[in-house]
């Protein structure tokens, strides 16, 4: 990723409704949501939702999909990969060591479905 993709895709993520809408999105992959549905969702007049979903689309961390009368989005997961490692590439400056609680703090919510361990310490922060 270039860094002027990154600063694209952070700038789409700095406010606050852009934000709960791809947090949103990421809680209903794969199957995404329909436009209207996150409108009432989150309480966001439908026009206002349509500017926030554009900028969220031109910065490639939502797709869509028409599905008749209506427009499904979705969280684009591979931008999201993209953008965490772009963030960590040079994490710890060579020693993966540093990182080790980084990495584990995601595991808990990574974990498949009916396999999630979450410790203490990461219970605590949430």
């Amino acid at each position: 990723m270039e860094s002027e993709d990154a600063i694209l895709a952070l700038a789409a993520l700095a406010q606050p409704t852009r934000l709960d809408v791809f947090r949103l999105l990421v809680k209903h992959e794969p199957d995404g949501l329909p436009a209207g549905e996150l409108a009432s969702e989150l309480a966001v007049p439908h026009n206002t939702m349509s500017s926030h979903l554009s900028i969220l689309t031109r910065a490639r961390l939502v797709s869509s999909v028409r599905h008749g009368r209506s427009i499904v989005y979705r969280a684009n997961l591979t931008t999201l990969e993209t953008l965490t490692l772009f963030l960590l590439q040079d994490c710890c400056g060579g020693k993966p060591e540093l990182c080790e609680s980084l990495i584990e703090s995601i595991k808990p919510c990574c974990a498949p479905k009916g396999k999630r361990h979450v410790r203490a310490s990461v219970r605590s922060r949430v």
